[in-house]
This record gives structure tokens, C-alpha cells and sequence, in this order.
């Protein structure tokens, strides 16, 4: 008998958001029939993907780093007698930065947008008989997901799921609306298969993805509540929302369905309504505090999660002390901050009024320190209570596993591997900033 041909190694680096995590998931779906399996590491891989993110200067600046890594690598593979190594850049650098990136670093075999990786094998075998990086950008999402396999390998009990993609709000400091393109949401049919799909592999919660994916077309309250009655399907989120997209049957949805778990993640930037404008955010602080009076109302345990840009151009004190205003008034159980970046092409990077690195560093860390304090605090309250507790793999240590509660946090437990992909009432006993400790109440009756 003979042997079966080892499997081709692939590897995939995902920079950025949970978007492209999924992205990253359907490349492997993609590449399988090709014989493709997933590796942990690059050394020796014969396909190297970096799915890439063009937020900020310092993801994209790490993609051309790891690049000069993998060069080193290829040769040497090549060299070893290991044969060739093809290395891809996926996502949004490649799709704006295309030409850029083969000018600078030519042992990239192609580039490919987030919109036309289904089109990998038929690029990578272009890229074998020519010695040019092909590249691909100009596909819309529609072909996309038409064409990327229908049977998606699940890959543990929570899986993510795109349900919308592109937009349309430009705001000044953003490049998603040039590197995404419009916003364009799946057909609720093929997401309800998706999940399907998904429920019978094992998977219990689903995170419905979207640049703005509360502007899903046709609700996404009324998408929720579908999903909700898929069988298996115990646990609903979704990120990231936008305020203006924030409708009322979304708002209902929360108080209503009891898979839609008391988290969201709700960016508002900045605490100053001139700043705001600036950033054509296209709703006021005011707003945004009465929506989060309005979902808190729905929905009274809601745990909410933000995005901070300080140093945007022409923040002075008082629009920065307005910041700090608002995340005391909000209180948030955690938060993303950073400073602002220039994005070349952003009408942000041309504003008068840039500021100095240094004062953004300290804003950032007065910034940070209040939302540290929020977070442990709000971690510490849930020490003494009950937690239903979905576990998803093994801890670090013998006997250990990890799971998440409803309000996202980590949860650390002693117990049998048994329990992964089981919702096990916990008791809280310790917190950290990170994470929660428990006690498994009844390791035999999940809840």
C-alpha cells in the first residue's frame, strides 16, 4: 500500500480585528481541497498568509517586519532542498498598498484584498508559473461569499460569523471604507446555513461580524432573534456596532432574547462633541449617552465595552477632559484606546492642529488608568455571584479549563476536559483584571 502524500503546510498570521480572524478561517476552507493543512508555525510552511490590518501604522509597520522574517526563511527552505515557500499578504494593507508591497519586499508571491480570497487557488497558481506577485482586489463581497465553500470547518464551540461588511460612514480618521469598500450585508438565508452548519459541528456561541454590523440590512434585532432559534445555538453576540446604526428593535432584542448575551461594544471615540464632528462620527455625546440609557433600560446587567482615539487633530484639554467625563458617567466594563494615527489618504492626516506625541502619551495613559480602574472594578463585582460559564479549551495548568461568561471575561475553573463546549453554572470566588476564578457548582448538570 502506498503511503499518502504528507499534506501541504500552511500557515496564516491574522493581524486586527475579529473580522479578520473569520477571513482567516475561510482562506483555510478555501486552500483545503488543495491538500493544505494549517501549521502553528511558518518555518518549513510551503504557503505563508499574513492577513493584514491598515488601521494604524504600527500593524502595518509589523507586516513589512515579519516579511523580511519570512524572506530569510523562504531561502533557507529553498536552499534545504524543501522546495519553495509562496508567501501571500492578505486583507487590508494588500489592498491598499498592493503595488507598495511588492516594490518593497519582492519574495512576495501575491497580494490579495479581503474581498477576493476566494480567488487564492486560482492565484496561487498564477503566482507558480509567473514571476511576477499577482495581484487581487477588484472582486465585490457578493462573489465573494457565493463562492467560498458552503461545508465551513468549525473550530472549536464559539466561531464568528460574518454578516456584514464595508462602510459607508467615512469617518476622517478611518481607511476601512477605502480597503472594505461599501457596506454590503449577507442574505439572511446563507448566514442562517452558516450557522447551521456551524450548530451541528458543535458550536454554541456565535459573534455576528460587521464593520458596522448593526446597520445590517433587514435589522440585525430581527437577524438575532432567527439565529436565536437555531438548535445548539445557545449564545449570541456581535460587534462592532456603530450609535447611529443602533435602531429599536435591535434595543428590544436585547431585553427579549435570552441568547443574546449582555455585552456590547459600542464606540464612541471621543467625549467632546466638537471632536465628534471632526471625526464626521455623525452623532453627538448626548445621543450617545441616552442610547446608553435606552439599552441599559432593556436590558438593566448590560456590561458595555468602548473605542477611545485620544490625540485626534485639534483635541485640546477641555475636549480631552470631556473624555474622561463620559467613560465616568458610562462606566465601562472594558475599553479600547489608542492614540491617533495617521492614515495616508484619511482627511484626519491632513487637519491642522496634529498633536504632539508626546502630550497624546500622556492623555493616553490618564485615559487608560480610569478605564483600568472601571474594569477591575467591574470584574471584582462579580465575585459571590452564579455564572453561567461556557468553556472552550483547557487552562494552562493540569486539571484546568477556560471558558467565558456572559459579559465576555475569561473564567478560570478547576475541572475535566469533559466540560469544554458545556455551560456549567460557576461560582465567582476571585477576579482579576483580565479574568475570573471559580468553583464549579455542578460539573454533571450543565445549565
Amino acid at each position: 500500500m502506498s503511503e499518502t502524500a504528507p499534506a501541504k503546510r500552511l500557515y496564516i498570521k491574522t493581524y486586527g480585528c475579529q473580522m479578520n480572524v473569520y477571513d482567516s478561517e475561510r482562506m483555510a476552507d478555501v486552500l483545503r481541497p488543495l491538500g493544505y493543512g494549517m501549521s502553528d508555525s511558518p518555518e518549513g510552511a510551503d504557503l505563508v498568509v499574513l492577513n493584514t490590518c491598515h488601521i494604524r501604522e504600527k500593524a502595518e509597520d509589523k507586516v513589512f517586519s515579519e516579511l523580511g522574517r519570512l524572506k530569510v526563511m523562504k531561502r533557507e527552505k529553498l536552499e534545504a532542498g524543501g522546495g519553495v515557500m509562496t508567501i501571500a499578504v492578505a486583507g487590508c494593507v494588500a489592498q491598499a498598498q498592493g503595488a507598495e508591497i511588492k516594490r518593497r519586499q519582492p519574495a512576495v508571491d501575491l497580494v490579495v484584498g479581503p474581498q477576493a480570497y476566494h480567488q487564492l487557488p486560482e492565484l496561487i497558481a498564477r503566482a507558480h508559473r509567473s514571476s511576477g506577485a499577482p495581484l487581487a482586489a477588484e472582486f465585490t463581497p457578493e462573489e465573494k461569499f457565493d463562492q467560498l465553500p458552503k461545508d465551513r470547518a468549525a473550530t472549536g464551540v464559539s466561531a464568528f460569523l460574518t454578516v456584514q461588511e464595508g462602510c459607508d460612514k467615512f469617518c476622517t480618521f478611518c481607511v476601512v471604507p477605502y480597503t472594505r469598500g461599501p457596506e454590503f450585508s449577507r442574505p439572511m438565508d446563507a448566514i442562517l446555513a452558516e450557522a447551521r452548519s456551524l450548530a451541528v459541528q458543535g458550536v454554541r456561541e456565535v459573534t455576528l461580524l460587521g464593520q458596522n454590523v448593526n446597520a445590517y440590512e433587514g435589522g440585525l434585532g430581527a437577524l438575532i432573534r432567527a439565529v436565536a432559534e437555531i438548535p445548539g445555538i445557545d449564545r449570541i453576540r456581535y460587534t462592532t456596532s456603530h450609535p447611529r446604526d443602533m435602531d429599536e428593535g435591535l434595543i428590544a432584542a436585547h431585553g427579549e432574547v435570552a441568547a443574546l448575551m449582555p455585552y456590547l461594544h459600542l464606540p464612541v471615540q471621543s467625549g467632546s462633541d466638537r471632536i465628534l464632528r471632526a471625526m464626521n462620527r455623525g452623532h453627538t455625546v448626548d445621543h450617545y449617552l441616552k442610547l446608553v440609557q435606552k439599552i441599559r433600560a432593556a436590558r438593566p446587567d448590560m456590561a458595555l465595552s468602548c473605542d477611545f482615539i485620544v490625540g485626534f487633530p485639534g483635541e485640546s484639554d477641555k475636549d480631552f477632559e470631556a473624555t474622561l467625563d463620559l467613560v465616568r458617567e458610562v462606566s465601562y466594563a472594558s475599553a479600547f484606546s489608542f492614540k491617533y494615527s495617521r492614515r495616508p489618504g484619511t482627511p484626519a492626516s491632513a487637519m491642522p492642529g496634529q498633536v504632539a506625541e508626546e502630550v497624546k502619551e500622556e492623555r493616553l495613559a490618564r485615559l487608560n488608568t480610569l478605564l483600568d480602574q472601571q474594569q477591575v472594578a467591574f470584574n471584582a463585582s462579580q465575585v459571590g455571584r452564579t455564572l453561567p460559564v461556557l468553556f472552550e479549551k483547557r487552562g494552562r495548568h493540569a486539571g484546568q479549563v477556560v471558558g467565558r461568561s456572559p459579559y465576555l471575561q475569561a473564567v478560570h475553573a478547576e475541572g475535566s476536559e469533559s466540560l469544554i463546549g458545556q455551560i456549567v453554572p460557576t461560582a465567582i470566588d476571585a477576579s482579576a483584571k483580565m479574568s475570573l476564578a471559580g468553583r464549579l457548582l455542578n460539573e454533571l448538570e450543565p445549565a
